[in-house]
């Protein structure tokens, strides 16, 4: 994995849960740039550089996915399977944040990959709390096969 500008990638399509998110990193200073997308087809056009992301360096990966699975147009869970078959963004981590308690979906996504699933919060400080340890525990204390935190 190349190690790019430190980019969270939030594939989010709610705007309240999108804003709560940035508001809930900022607040615990969470410096890392975030690129927000909407749906399920602008994050796979993302992740492989194509359609309006044609251009984009496809070495410069997330540090970080933050992935929805009620998304639209593709699931979460179609991002996964496409992440688990690509080389280049395959060992990307990937924490599911999503209002999902259905036990179907937590046992798919960990089965095409996520490395963790976290039920978002209704209550924002609970919220905030719950970014601020993600942010913790994966851009700080996480150790990746190429040995950079």
């Amino acid at each position: 994995m190349v190690k790019g500008k430190a980019v969270i990638l939030l594939i989010e399509d709610s705007d309240d849960d999108a804003d709560l998110t940035l508001r809930a990193l900022r607040r615990n200073s969470v410096a890392n740039e975030v690129v927000r997308l909407v749906d399920g087809v602008a994050a796979l056009d993302y992740l492989a550089a194509t359609g309006p992301y044609e251009g984009r360096d496809r070495s410069d990966v997330p540090e970080l996915i933050l992935l929805d699975l009620k998304l639209p147009r593709r699931s979460g869970l179609d991002v996964l399977r496409w992440l688990a078959e690509d080389d280049a963004n395959r060992q990307v981590p990937v924490v599911v944040l999503t209002s999902s308690i259905e036990e179907r979906d937590l046992d798919t996504a960990y089965e095409l990959g996520a490395n963790s699933y976290v039920q978002k919060p209704v209550d924002f400080n609970q919220f905030s709390d719950a970014v601020a340890k993600i942010g913790m525990y994966w851009l700080l204390l996480n150790q990746t096969p190429d040995g950079r935190p």
